[in-house]
C-alpha cells in the first residue's frame, strides 16, 4: 500500500483517521505546544493527539480552530484521566474537556487507563458518543482481558485503543486480540523517547534508504497496520519524522523488526498503574 501524510483507517464506525500524527504529551502549556500544533498542520499532520492530564487541550483547540487546515480535516483526541473515571465524572470531564479545547466536538475520546471506575466512564462515553458532540470512542492502555471484559459489557465497542508500543514493545498478544476484534492499535512513545537511535538492527536500514532510525521505526508502525503520534516540539524534527513516504521496507526488514521485541516497557505496566 502506498501512504501518504494523509493515509488514513477506516475505524469500526466507519470513521476515517490518520494514520499518523502528533502527540502533545509533555510539550509545554502555552507557546510550545501552540507552535508544535502549527508546525505539524503546515507539514501535512492531520491528527494532534493530547488529553485532559497533558493541561494542553487549550493551546490545541486554539490552533486547531485558527484556520491553518479546515477544521473538519483534522483529527482530535483527547482523553479523560484516572481521577474522573465514573460515569458521572467521566461526564463531566469531557464538558471541561470540550470547553477547554474550544471545538464542537472531538473525533476520537478515550479512557485514559484500565483503573477505577472504568466500566462507569465507558457508559458515560456511549451515551456521548449518540450525540453529535464526539465522533469515535475508544481507550487506552488495554489489555486484552480488559478489552474482554468491555466488548462483554459493550453496546458500542471501543474503536481504538492507544498502547505503548515500539521496537522493543509490540504486544503480539493485543495486537492479535484488538486485529480480531477490529479495534484500531495506536503506539505512543514509538520511538522509545528517542532510544530508537541507538538500535543497531534500526540504523543499518535506515542508512540503505538515507533516512534515521526515527524514519524507519515510524515507517515500520505504518506497514503493519499500527496508528503512530511521535511527539515533538521541535519544527525540524516534526518535519523530519513526517518524512516517511518515500520508501517502503521489504518483508525482510520488517521481520527484523518484529524480532527487536524485548517486552521492554518504558511507561507503567497497566494492571500496575497507580501502585
Amino acid at each position: 500500500m502506498a501512504f501518504t501524510l494523509e493515509s488514513t483507517m477506516t475505524l469500526n464506525n466507519g470513521v476515517e483517521m490518520p494514520r499518523f500524527g502528533l502527540g502533545v504529551f509533555k510539550t509545554e502549556v502555552g507557546t510550545e505546544t501552540e507552535n508544535a500544533v502549527q508546525w505539524a498542520l503546515e507539514a501535512g499532520y492531520r491528527a494532534v493527539d493530547t488529553a485532559a492530564l497533558y493541561g494542553n487541550e487549550a493551546e490545541v483547540g486554539k490552533i486547531v480552530r485558527s484556520g491553518i487546515v479546515p477544521r473538519e480535516d483534522v483529527f482530535v483526541t483527547s482523553k479523560v484521566w484516572v481521577n474522573n473515571l465514573s460515569y458521572e465524572g467521566t461526564k463531566a470531564a469531557f464538558d471541561e474537556s470540550m470547553s477547554k479545547l474550544g471545538l464542537d466536538y472531538v473525533d476520537l475520546y478515550l479512557i485514559h487507563w484500565p483503573v477505577n471506575d472504568w466500566q462507569g466512564a465507558w457508559r458515560a462515553l456511549e451515551e456521548i458518543s449518540k450525540t453529535d458532540r464526539v465522533r469515535a470512542i475508544g481507550v487506552s492502555n488495554f489489555l486484552p482481558h480488559h478489552l474482554q471484559e468491555l466488548l462483554e459489557m459493550a453496546e458500542v465497542p471501543p474503536a481504538v485503543n492507544q498502547v505503548e508500543f515500539h521496537p522493543y514493545l509490540q504486544q503480539p498478544d493485543l495486537q492479535a486480540f484488538c486485529r480480531e476484534n477490529n479495534i484500531a492499535l495506536t503506539a505512543w512513545a514509538p520511538i522509545m523517547k528517542g532510544r530508537v537511535l541507538d538500535v543497531p538492527e534500526l540504523v543499518s536500514i535506515g542508512e540503505k534508504y538515507g533516512k534515521t532510525a526515527v524514519q524507519v521505526t515510524l515507517r515500520w508502525m505504518l506497514q503493519i497496520d499500527v496508528i503512530t503520534i511521535p511527539k515533538s516540539a521541535k519544527q525540524e524534527r516534526i518535519v523530519d519524522n513526517a518524512n516517511i513516504f518515500d520508501f517502503e521496507l521489504t518483508d525482510a526488514e520488517v521481520e527484523t523488526i518484529n524480532g527487536l521485541d524485548r517486552n521492554d516497557r518504558i511507561g507503567p505496566h497497566p494492571d500496575r498503574f497507580g501502585q
